[in-house]
């Protein structure tokens, strides 16, 4: 009894940090777990008219709906881009972020340190609705960049920064690095700020520089964050890595000109699922990468716990 009382007491004088836990597990079962009972739907043939109930009640076809994407004449192509824009954005997105963390950190004037690190990660709030119409004012055709090159003679016609095949993948990186660089930075910042200062003061005095502190001090003692960013950024490659999802940037900024490159599984699922009213095909194709996704947390960190001995679970 006097267990219970003193649990009642410790509860109360909690209440208000439990009802944030609350309010965060609420969210999840809300947004997370319940719709998982939609996955059903990529197992059977669903259609809209159906209702709810048609999600339980609608014929059963099984793997119908999987073997059509993989047999799909654009499967290769969607993976191709889907893989290649995350690997790409992981590459340079994943280090960035690290390394400006560092430089950062090196600042002595708080003043300008607080400007960098407030304009750097102001891009982030801004959604990707208003960067596809900043990106059209700059670089289309008869954009501002192309009428200066033109202008100026270096080019003799407009470049296709936004219609070239080619050119998106550079592009779509660069525009992630431009948006989310600074927000991871504060990620890193808070783990460099949590390193002892009496580690780098006994460095000093043994004599070790700027560079030597960072290499021996900074990033060992930022090692497990810099891992538990990694196998996150690995588990979401399909989804757009450190980015979080690329549909946003695929959809705004893509078109029939760039398809070819700009056209990726997120996408694709929009335009043949979702618009044609495929529910049942949009929850098989979304299954299949989340399950691949789960198998690349799991590969990440074990892979992770073998090479340096630290990993999420």
């Amino acid at each position: 009894m006097k267990k219970r009382e003193t649990w009642g007491k410790e509860f109360r004088k909690q209440l208000p940090l439990q009802i944030f836990v609350l309010s965060g597990i609420v969210y999840l079962l809300i947004f997370n777990f319940i719709p998982m009972f939609g996955i059903i739907m990529g197992f059977k043939d669903y259609d809209i008219v159906m209702g709810v109930e048609g999600i339980f009640t609608s014929e059963w076809v099984g793997l119908k709906y999987f073997r059509e994407f993989v047999n799909d004449y654009n499967f290769a192509n969607l993976v191709k881009n889907t893989v290649g824009i995350s690997l790409l954005k992981l590459i340079f997105t994943f280090p960035i972020p690290i390394i400006f963390a560092v430089m950062l950190n090196e600042m002595k004037c708080l003043r300008f340190k607080k400007l960098v690190q407030t304009c750097s990660y102001l891009p982030h709030f801004i959604s990707w609705v208003i960067i596809s119409g900043i990106s059209f004012q700059f670089l289309s055709s008869g954009g501002i960049i192309n009428t200066l090159l033109m202008s100026l003679g270096l080019i003799g016609q407009p470049i296709g920064f936004l219609t070239d095949p080619d050119l998106y993948w550079g592009f779509a990186v660069l525009s992630d690095v431009w948006k989310e660089m600074g927000w991871w930075t504060i990620v890193f910042l808070a783990a460099i700020v949590g390193v002892s200062q009496d580690l780098y003061e006994a460095a000093q005095i043994d004599g070790a520089g700027r560079l030597q502190r960072i290499w021996h001090i900074t990033l060992p003692c930022i090692k497990p964050t810099i891992v538990v960013v990694l196998i996150l950024a690995l588990g979401n490659l399909f989804g757009g890595g450190l980015s979080g999802s690329n549909f946003e940037q695929s959809y705004l900024m893509g078109n029939s000109m760039n398809k070819e490159t700009s056209q990726i599984i997120q996408t694709y699922v929009f335009e043949v699922g979702l618009a044609q009213g495929r529910y049942a095909y949009a929850t098989a194709v979304g299954l299949i990468q989340s399950a691949i996704s789960l198998v690349l947390i799991f590969s990440s960190n074990f892979f992770s716990k073998k090479v340096s001995g630290m990993g999420l679970f």
